[in-house]
């Protein structure tokens, strides 16, 4: 079922500022997890484990998501993801107020639930959407990671050295509390969201996921999303750990990750126009070459400059790759097959972008940043290979 334009803008409008907001509440768990799990891990070398454990979440709750909205539709998914959103802040809060590692954790994984729920709003703006127009919408949304950038800082700034109203709480308690609330207004948000609702053949009906998996663009664009996700990932992760390496001060390392977030996220206002205009494989293999391109500028030279203008370049390349590949997976299922399809993509992209974070910090603790980027080639050139075999197969390229 089509819906009418006035409802599909109303989608977009409404899914791009809950991206927003839930894309705050993982800046949150990113830009406390380790100073807080520093504090209360029994072993410092377990600090970084609930910035870790957000994306095993991720990973693990992403195909019961999918699961969920084939069988009773998005919109009781989405509040089931932004009710884990609620409970990460919640359990964040009683992991301050109870100096207790354990409930930080469980914070995080919650926080990775929430996220793999939010994967979902990129594809849900397509749902009765004309096909000519699906990559636009699915971009739009992805636009809310603009302000998610803006907003999650900014929560963390104002209200980290602030108390409880009413009660003597210790740093971040408030912080916690706001980024629980920030979920339920994503709920008050999504609730306003009109989509077609699954038929009895859209819940139970489809091809067997062999089949559906076996198809060569499927098999290409998961390809595509999962490198793009997993090298920029490798490099982000420890880009602001190699700057210290190489001399650059903290500050100098988080405006280059500032930039890094603002380029991966600004580009969707017209990626969607450039996957219309020039086709979704050549702005996804535009998107491998220009992260490519990013590490080769890092690896002549270790200045500010270089180091900032990868991060940049590579926020960009991530930005054309990724949203080149999911539009591309709107081609690989039938109505009744999206949800499968979709969350098996996202579940793939992310379990290889989680191995990704956890290999980053030891190839660079032990081989140095030259390595780190001279791997990152390896999986961009199999990419890239893979989209160009596949490209002469489809007809509308």
């Amino acid at each position: 079922m089509q819906l009418s334009q006035t409802q599909q803008t109303n989608n977009i409008w409404r899914l791009a500022i809950a991206q927003a907001l839930a894309g705050a509440n993982a800046v949150v768990i990113y830009a406390t997890g380790a100073i807080i799990g520093f504090r209360l891990a029994p072993d410092p070398l377990l600090a970084t484990l609930p910035v870790s454990l957000f994306v095993v979440g991720m990973a693990l709750c992403i195909l019961p998501s999918g699961m969920i909205a084939q069988r009773y539709g998005r919109i009781p998914a989405f509040l089931v993801g932004t009710g884990f959103g609620v409970a990460s802040g919640l359990c964040a809060l009683i992991a301050v107020l109870q100096d207790s590692f354990v409930w930080l954790c469980l914070s995080s994984v919650g926080g990775g639930a929430y996220a793999s729920v939010v994967l979902s709003f990129r594809f849900a703006a397509t749902d009765g959407v004309a096909p000519e127009r699906q990559a636009r919408a699915l971009s739009l949304v992805m636009a809310g990671g603009v302000a998610a950038g803006v907003v999650g800082p900014q929560l963390v700034t104002h209200t980290m050295h602030l108390s409880i109203p009413g009660m003597t709480s210790p740093d971040y308690a408030l912080t916690f509390l706001v980024q629980a609330a920030v979920a339920i207004l994503a709920a008050v948000v999504l609730v306003g969201v009109t989509l077609p609702k699954p038929t009895p053949e859209e819940s139970v009906g489809g091809r067997p996921l062999r089949e559906l998996i076996q198809q060569p663009l499927f098999l290409s664009a998961v390809t595509c999303g999962a490198v793009s996700y997993l090298v920029m990932n490798f490099l982000m992760t420890a880009a602001p750990l190699a700057m210290q390496f190489h001399g650059h001060s903290q500050t100098d390392a988080n405006l280059g990750i500032q930039w890094h977030v603002i380029a991966m996220y600004a580009p969707s206002f017209f990626t969607g126009q450039l996957i219309a205009r020039f086709g979704a494989v050549r702005i996804a293999i535009s998107g491998l070459l220009l992260t490519a391109l990013s590490a080769s500028i890092s690896l002549s030279g270790t200045g500010i400059a270089e180091f900032w203008t990868m991060l940049v370049i590579l926020g960009v390349g991530w930005n054309f790759g990724f949203l080149g590949a999911s539009a591309l997976i709107l081609r690989c299922h039938r109505p009744e097959e999206k949800n499968q399809v979709q969350s098996l993509n996202d579940f793939i992209v992310f379990s290889l972008m989680a191995m990704g974070s956890f290999a980053s910090g030891g190839v660079l603790s032990h081989w140095g940043w030259d390595t780190v980027l001279i791997i990152s080639f390896a999986p961009v050139i199999v990419a890239c290979i893979a989209m160009l075999m596949m490209s002469s197969k489809i007809a509308s390229e």
